[in-house]
């Protein structure tokens, strides 16, 4: 069997989205390139947080793959491969006979790597069906800088739909903060909502994907309801592929 798994990327910029991004939830993940795309579905070990990617085949320079080709790899050790990279080379991936990875960087000159692939072991992750009351678009920017802001004074942030727009909220030890986006700021693209909404989350799993998976997007969208999880989506590339990332509410007592 030779190379039945070939990628190419224009550059190594989505590779390392897709990798930080993996890495908010575990080490040792798994790949799965069918010929529509390459997926992966995942879930931290404390089952707060949950990623779905969807990286489909048009996203690609080059893609071929003629059948399901599941990838379990040390993803510290892909990283470091890719990170090897500068901004304009070009990445490809592929399978080879003996059953390794093998990356190279192709730019002024060209480097090879070989990476050992890991038994898979691991069970299917299943996606939550959820559907939400609520729906908001904002410039990814915002959003940082909103969650920085009540960073400074709580471990967890409020989301409440509002008559007037977005509310978050926080509260700690040192004291309390608001923050309102209201209805008509450039940055608050769209707000749809069938009711007042309201979920409560952890602050650090929210910056660590946000700085992971929000450095190449514009956007989030941000879904939630009372009671469930939140939906955070962010923009994979200009060819449609897309990052999902859940996370569990915190149970007020």
């Amino acid at each position: 069997m030779t190379n039945q798994l070939l990628v190419k990327t224009g550059s190594a910029k989505e590779w390392k989205t897709v990798l930080d991004a993996i890495a908010t939830v575990t080490d040792e993940p798994k790949l799965v390139a069918t010929p529509e795309g390459i997926t992966f579905k995942g879930m931290d070990p404390s089952h707060v947080s949950l990623i779905q990617i969807d990286w489909p085949s048009s996203s690609f320079e080059k893609y071929v793959c003629p059948q399901e080709t599941k990838l379990t790899l040390r993803g510290e050790d892909l990283t470091k491969i890719i990170n090897r990279a500068d901004k304009d080379d070009a990445v490809e991936v592929s399978v080879t006979e003996d059953g390794e990875l093998e990356v190279k960087i192709l730019g002024a000159y060209k480097k090879k790597f070989n990476i050992h692939l890991l038994e898979d072991i691991a069970g299917e992750t299943p996606i939550p069906k959820l559907t939400f009351n609520t729906k908001v678009l904002t410039a990814e920017s915002l959003f940082d800088r909103v969650l920085n802001d009540i960073k400074t004074v709580s471990d967890h942030i409020s989301i409440q739909s509002v008559e007037e727009g977005v509310a978050f909220s926080g509260k700690g030890d040192a004291g309390s903060g608001n923050v309102l986006i209201e209805k008509g700021n450039a940055d608050l693209l769209e707000l749809t909502t069938n009711g007042e909404a309201k979920g409560l989350y952890s602050i650090d799993y929210l910056t660590a994907i946000t700085k992971a998976a929000g450095k190449n997007t514009d956007v989030v969208v941000l879904e939630y309801s009372d009671k469930l999880p939140l939906r955070l989506t962010f923009k994979l590339g200009e060819q449609g592929g897309k990052i999902f990332f859940y996370l569990a509410p915190r149970v007020e007592s």
